[in-house]
């Protein structure tokens, strides 16, 4: 049993790009997806897709995104708000990451959202997790 799914979809992600590897496959969710949705927009990864692998499960494959020298464009991933200790913020203290050059990934009651979008919608919310 997983207590932090969240959790292990950064760590699979980060371990891959660790290793040079094109792609990861995880399992899917919604919120999964929706957090590949964001990293794609912000330019993070370049592109993910819902693969049917057999009836009952689906997976979710993210491909990774390298410079031309092989570097990782993703160097840093970071899980704030853990199952045993959330992390919710009021709009004024939404925080920037790596002074401006990362995100952070947020739910909001207007659904996933990066910090900046949060903060220029006038939004708070729970901070999952930050990416550099």
């Amino acid at each position: 049993m997983q207590t932090d799914p969240i959790g292990d979809f950064l760590t699979r992600i980060r371990n891959a790009a660790a290793a040079k590897h094109q792609r990861v496959d995880v399992p899917a969710s919604k919120l999964k997806s929706e957090i590949a949705r964001i990293l794609k927009d912000e330019g993070y990864i370049s592109t993910y897709k819902m693969v049917d692998e057999n009836k009952t499960r689906k997976t979710l494959r993210v491909f990774l995104k390298y410079t031309p020298d092989r570097r990782s464009v993703i160097t840093g991933l970071k899980r704030i708000s853990r199952p045993g200790a959330r992390c919710y913020v009021s709009t004024g203290k939404i925080t920037q990451v790596v002074g401006g050059l990362g995100i952070s990934i947020m739910t909001t009651p207007k659904g996933l959202m990066s910090g900046r979008s949060a903060r220029k919608a006038k939004i708070g919310g729970e901070v999952l997790c930050e990416v550099w």
